[in-house]
């Protein structure tokens, strides 16, 4: 598949399969990720694998949150751990803070973007599906991600990666993707 049709191929699963996720392929999106464009090489990115039994708190997690965040929408709380439940594989993807340099610490963000990016399209070669989550199950703002994750003082959570292979039945209900042409939003000077 040429880079275009990966590009325009490219979707948010949500929806898996029961089946776990092969180490080997976890270690090719991560590997992916490192191919990133990043300034000055600082390679920013760190990441936190989440399966087994740190999923099963990081459902708790989720649990505890949602249900703060809803409290009135215990269906809306119900649908979104069902997703964290039935997710095989969680990835936190971090950002490097670099002490007193805020436009660092902004090029680093924007680094781990890319490489998020990267893995996506690693993930659609692999036969994965993928969304990058921050609000919601997410956790992105959650003081308690951070702590889950073992609140490292010089990183910034910048995205949630769910990953797993995708639900056929979803996939085929899946209503194609469109995008506002290029054209409608370009200035040339």
């Amino acid at each position: 598949m040429d880079t275009f049709e990966l590009l325009k191929s490219r979707r948010a699963i949500r929806n898996y399969e029961n089946k776990p996720v092969e180490k080997e392929k976890i270690e090719r999106l991560l590997e992916a990720a490192t191919w990133a464009p990043n300034d000055r090489m600082r390679e920013p990115w760190g990441f936190y694998v989440v399966q087994e039994e740190a999923k099963s708190r990081y459902e708790r997690l989720a649990k505890e949150y949602l249900e703060e965040r809803f409290p009135t929408k215990p269906h809306l709380v119900e649908s979104s751990l069902k997703v964290v439940s039935t997710t095989p594989v969680i990835i936190i993807v971090t950002s490097d803070i670099v002490e007193g340099d805020e436009e660092a610490t902004g090029d680093n963000e924007y680094a781990v973007c890319c490489a998020i990016h990267s893995m996506w399209l690693a993930a659609k070669d692999l036969g994965l599906g993928f969304v990058w989550r921050t609000r919601g199950v997410g956790l992105v703002r959650d003081r308690r991600l951070h702590e889950f994750i073992g609140s490292p003082n010089h990183k910034k959570i910048i995205g949630t990666v769910y990953l797993g292979y995708p639900d056929q039945e979803s996939l085929e209900k899946m209503k194609p993707s469109k995008r506002t042409p290029f054209s409608d939003k370009t200035t040339w000077l």
